[in-house]
């Protein structure tokens, strides 16, 4: 075996290796390995598995994930067999991502069934023989053989975690029902075997399912794709073999293998694998496509530009997985109570056991009874599975609506959010102006004003500028060679352009370089009370040319603004743009405050002012409110397919320009956090009831099965409700 290079991702077949959204630190000296563990199936196994490790001075931190039964463990260098030796003295057997060759689901397929169903048999039997009123032998007899094949895994797990000092549920089990032998309860000590085996499978089913909803996001890209050859022909290869800059062709019907841009073609396509957008996409020529979505009509070429495993899909899953290694405040709650309650609940059982024989007077075998059944009770299983399985079907729900959501802590904390930044272009607005006046102010001789502005404009990636360059395409005027080139963040361009220096920029750089007379002043005021942006050109002596754009609204930013104001959520837009143009935007999509003339410092200083008031959000690109996003509880980035920067860096990312998500966002965050609350409530009560009708006497070791799974069982689905929509499953 060989361990991972901490200079490398892991090349494993339960996760791309795209960059980990929220990475393990790797000090020097150490290494990242990731261990595939198919025993881990739950917190039970995670528990071990942590303490054993922890008390390691090889290991320096580590990271679970249930979902995919990986282990992130970061490890001195050359220390990886020692940490798989320990974790097979766990009774697990570790691999490599590397070394996965089959799937869990598949592996777990091949476990037979007849054993099962043979203890099921015997311990019905046994229960016949001993009220039938045979001798006791004979319901031993076959109770030991239903406990023989249905309960020597739960006997092996269990010895190993009272080896290893931990209560989990396999250890009192096998104490339980070992008591209930010893007690000569039989035919109880089978049954409450069964049961426990039984509920096991179906809760292990409950969690592949929740595992299923991630998994299936890895099958809807195609394992093959066509491609162009040197020679001109078209041969299917894998697609991980495929590199960037290669052509592909896709039928119809044909789910796309990588992204890419199409080079010959027109057809629609279906993106809602990535973006949740119900209706088809047209494509034509120059279009970005994704991996994985569904081409509906005609035929399309187009050329990679990402390897299959850095696709935009392959981001999302992930994004999705990582997501889960960062714990929710209440699963965090949850495994600091858990640490606490199991222990309480045993030592109860134990003073049960002996004290009231001792000092009461009871029997020993009916007080050592009512504890044994305490023990059943005393695992907080349902309370502590439910949490990591409802905050990754809130995760897969989302993924599949085309909103990424980087963490369950983002999830769960997503109800509490007041306030909502926006930054206005490309946002609230399309982000694509339109030039609507061009006004020359002084005409210096020798010098095509228009030509220097859009030469300038034409360097720079705003979409004002766009709008300003596009006048010499639309007159064929051809562009200058601009020398000293140089973005003026807030304000616009600079640059030389046959020996004379010229800045192209907005309100706020004419006045910084005191250009801007009273009669300028007042053109400008007129412009901006009519929601248009300006922008000046100027030699630094005076203003030449005056230009001004306007951003048309998108439609469903009113309906958005309005479904977040019916979820008692406040708006605000920050903005560069001038104050009145910030305004009469806002008024048109009904935010309720605007700040305009925002440098992205003072975004920052915004969203840290409106913190105070609650908690905030910031909805922007991902890349120039960088530190807006950074410094907001939850940012949000728009139109995140295809864009790498948003995916790695926002806290959620919407996978379109639909800011309708936003409001989806909380109403499944909030959804999330009712499911958790009604899940702890139910583990807690059921448990609580129990625990009082075992010290009354009137309970049974059956009936504390039927507790403990039981109630595993209804938190389990009723997380799973997440996954579904309208009464369907997902």
């Amino acid at each position: 075996m060989t361990e991972v290079p901490k200079s490398k991702s892991c090349q494993g077949a339960c996760a791309p290796p795209a960059a980990p959204v929220r990475p393990l630190e790797v000090p020097g000296g150490s290494t990242l390995s990731r261990l595939r563990i198919d025993q881990m199936d739950c917190p039970t196994e995670e528990g071990l598995i942590r303490t054993k490790l922890g008390g390691m001075a090889e290991i320096k931190s580590m990271e679970f994930n249930l979902m995919t039964r990986v282990l992130s463990v970061v490890h001195q260098d050359g220390a990886l067999d020692r940490v798989q030796v320990a974790i097979r003295d766990l009774g697990m057997e570790p691999e490599l991502m590397t070394e996965v060759s089959a799937p869990a689901a598949t592996r777990e397929a091949s476990r037979p069934w007849w054993p099962l169903a043979l203890a099921i048999v015997a311990a019905l039997a046994a229960e016949l023989l001993h009220w039938s009123g045979l001798p006791g032998w004979s319901s031993a007899l076959l109770a030991i053989a239903a406990i023989a094949f249905c309960g020597l895994g739960t006997y092996q797990k269990g010895w190993i975690a009272l080896r290893h000092g931990n209560l989990n549920i396999n250890a009192l089990m096998s104490l339980a029902v070992t008591g209930a032998a010893l007690l000569g309860q039989w035919p109880e000590a089978a049954m409450v075997m069964v049961l426990f085996t039984i509920a096991e499978l179906i809760e292990a089913k409950s969690m592949d399912r929740a595992r299923k909803a991630i998994s299936g996001l890895m099958q809807l890209s195609p394992e093959l794709a066509t491609v162009r050859q040197e020679d001109g022909r078209w041969v299917e290869l894998p697609a991980q073999s495929v590199t960037v800059g290669q052509t592909l062709r896709v039928r119809p019907g044909e789910r796309l293998a990588l992204d890419g841009v199409v080079t010959a073609g027109q057809s629609s396509i279906n993106q809602a694998p990535i973006t949740g957008e119900s209706l088809p996409i047209d494509k034509a020529p120059g279009d970005r496509v994704f991996a994985g979505t569904i081409n509906q009509s005609g035929s399309l070429e187009y050329r990679a530009t990402a390897e299959a495993t850095h696709s935009t899909l392959a981001r999302i899953i992930h994004a999705v997985e990582e997501a889960q290694g960062v714990r929710a405040p209440t699963q965090r709650f949850i495994d600091r109570f858990a640490r606490i309650y199991t222990p309480a609940v045993f030592a109860l059982a134990l003073l049960i056991a002996v004290l009231p024989p001792l000092l009461l007077g009871g029997t020993w075998q009916d007080w050592i009874y009512r504890a044994l059944v305490l023990m059943v009770i005393a695992c907080p299983c349902a309370l502590v599975i439910s949490t990591p399985v409802t905050i990754v079907s809130g995760l897969a729900a989302a993924a599949r609506d085309g909103i990424l959501i980087k963490g369950g802590n983002f999830l769960e904390e997503g109800h509490k959010l007041t306030w909502l930044a926006f930054d206005k272009t490309g946002t609230i607005t399309h982000g694509k102006p339109v030039l609507t006046d061009v006004i020359q102010l002084e005409t210096p001789p020798g010098i095509d004003a228009i030509q220097v502005a859009g030469s300038l404009a034409q360097r720079s990636d705003h979409p004002v500028s766009h709008a300003v360059a596009e006048i010499c395409r639309q007159n064929a005027i051809a562009f200058l060679e601009v020398d000293d080139f140089a973005a003026i963040p807030g304000r616009g361009v600079r640059g030389s352009i046959g020996g004379g220096a010229y800045q192209l920029g907005n309100h706020r750089l004419i006045h910084e370089l005191q250009v801007c007379t009273p009669a300028l002043e007042a053109q400008l005021d007129g412009l901006e009370r009519q929601g248009k942006t300006v922008i000046l050109l100027t030699d630094g002596v005076r203003v030449l040319f005056l230009f001004a754009v306007a951003d048309t609204v998108k439609p469903g930013s009113r309906a958005a603004i309005q479904a977040l104001h019916d979820l008692g959520v406040k708006t605000v837009m920050l903005t560069g743009d001038n104050q009145h143009t910030a305004a009469a935007i806002a008024a048109e999509v009904g935010i309720d405050e605007a700040l305009g003339d925002q440098l992205p410092e003072d975004k920052l200083r915004a969203v840290a002012d409106y913190a105070q008031r609650g908690k905030v959000g910031m909805v922007g690109d991902g890349i120039n409110d960088a530190p807006a996003l950074a410094r907001a509880d939850i940012g949000f980035a728009m139109g995140a397919a295809g864009t790498d920067t948003a995916i790695e860096t926002a806290d959620v990312a919407l996978m379109d320009d639909d800011l309708n998500k936003i409001a989806s966002f909380i109403r499944l965050s909030r959804r999330t956090r009712l499911i958790l609350l009604q899940n702890i409530i139910v583990a807690l009560g059921i448990k609580l009831v129990f625990l009082i009708i075992t010290l009354t006497g009137q309970g049974s070791m059956w009936m504390a099965v039927f507790a403990d799974m039981g109630a595993s069982l209804l938190v389990l689905g009723n997380a799973l409700r997440l996954l579904c929509r309208d009464g369907k499953a997902r």
